[in-house]
């Protein structure tokens, strides 16, 4: 059984900085590609970062310069770095994961973590 297990949101200030981490646990083969996606108050989801098995990243305009995303190979982990965070980024953020596992790859996803950002 494969297990996301998001941390590291919370409620901060209009300028402050989070660190939210995606750990995938169970009986995985090797992780391809991994995402973060929010979901603001009222809105779609959207794709905020990628980052590829090669390490390739991409990054939606609102979130360009201010927001790194990176992975840990050794701990199954992809991290979402958020700098100079505003109002507008008030989100419930999910991490989703393209696994081999079972012969092919599949996506999953993460419980969510809320991040709450007042001006």
């Amino acid at each position: 059984q494969v297990q996301l297990v998001e941390s590291g949101g919370g409620l901060v200030q209009a300028g402050g900085s989070l660190r939210l981490s995606c750990v995938v646990s169970g009986s995985i083969g090797s992780i391809n590609f991994m995402h973060w996606y929010r979901q603001p108050p009222g809105k779609q989801r959207e794709l905020v970062a990628h980052i590829s098995s090669g390490g390739g990243t991409t990054y939606a305009d609102s979130v360009k310069g201010r927001f790194a995303i990176s992975r840990d190979g050794t701990k199954n982990t992809v991290y979402l770095q958020m700098n100079s965070l505003n109002p507008e980024d008030t989100a419930v953020y999910s991490c989703n994961v393209n696994i081999y596992i079972g012969g092919a790859y599949r996506t999953y996803w993460g419980q969510g973590t809320q991040v709450t950002v007042s001006s």
